[in-house]
């Protein structure tokens, strides 16, 4: 299809109306333009987000605030969210963070989005609006089924972790600027740990036969090589330029156990 026309609303609700009537939401277009471009895109108009007040990243009494057209390089930069820049920075080059956005990472297919990774095993909340008004979802349930017609995430809310109970690894054929083999992260509390996957499905998913191996055991060597056996049952793994399926669920349980004992 040929876009006809892009609309660039100076507010959410504009962009919801936009949204509304059929045009397709686009933050930074690092995924909607080569659709567009090579003609695979199924709508004729786009609605860009860039000046529609939601690129704020805020930190308050524990908890981040991230807007959906926030980009992966404004999030980085973020003093409060250090923890997320070792994920970030295996993410494409500057010049596709400084572009690429939260809520666009929320959409984009495995084996990229490894944000939304990050945002799975943090068990982050989705503020979404539509014409109905605004509503709160758990950041699974959008990864799952995505949201309605004519809504929009505008933000993304998570509880930031305590130190020393984040861990993230991702395996990748360079070691910068490529996409996911295998991507960990997760996150400890209380003998317990919550652990999603990038690039062994087509969304990012929560290994939780994983977890419940672990549950209540110390992070040991024998206890994590276990977890990653068992974390095979909670993935489909693909084949695409960077590994086969097979590959990607061989070497799982490696890399499950690296992301907690490098």
């Amino acid at each position: 299809m040929v876009i006809h026309a892009v609309h660039v609303p100076e507010s959410a609700d504009a962009a919801i109306a936009c949204s509304a009537r059929g045009g397709w939401i686009m933050g930074g277009g690092t995924v909607v333009m080569p659709l567009v471009n090579s003609g695979a895109a199924p709508v004729t108009e786009l609605v860009s987000l860039r000046r529609a007040g939601l690129d704020g990243v805020e930190v308050r009494d524990g908890v981040a605030r991230i807007g959906a057209a926030a980009t992966l390089a404004a999030i980085g930069a973020h003093p409060g969210l250090g923890f997320l820049r070792p994920a970030l920075r295996t993410i494409a080059s500057p010049t596709i963070r400084n572009q690429a956005t939260a809520g666009g990472n929320l959409f984009v297919d495995q084996p990229y989005g490894d944000l939304a990774v990050c945002l799975l095993a943090l068990d982050a909340t989705c503020e979404i609006a539509g014409p109905d008004g605004r509503r709160e979802a758990p950041v699974a349930d959008v990864l799952a089924s995505g949201v309605a017609a004519g809504e929009v995430v505008v933000a993304v809310r998570a509880a930031l972790p305590k130190p020393g109970t984040w861990y993230y690894h991702k395996a990748m054929r360079r070691h910068l600027n490529s996409a996911a083999i295998v991507t960990v992260a997760a996150l400890t509390s209380a003998g317990t740990c919550r652990i999603a996957l990038g690039g062994v499905a087509p969304r990012p998913v929560r290994a939780v036969s994983a977890e419940r191996v672990l549950k209540g055991r110390p992070l040991t060597h024998e206890a994590l090589t276990e977890a990653g056996r068992a974390a095979r049952a909670d993935i489909d793994p693909f084949d695409d330029a960077y590994a086969s399926a097979w590959y990607r669920a061989r070497v799982l349980p490696v890399h499950l156990r690296r992301a907690f004992l490098p």
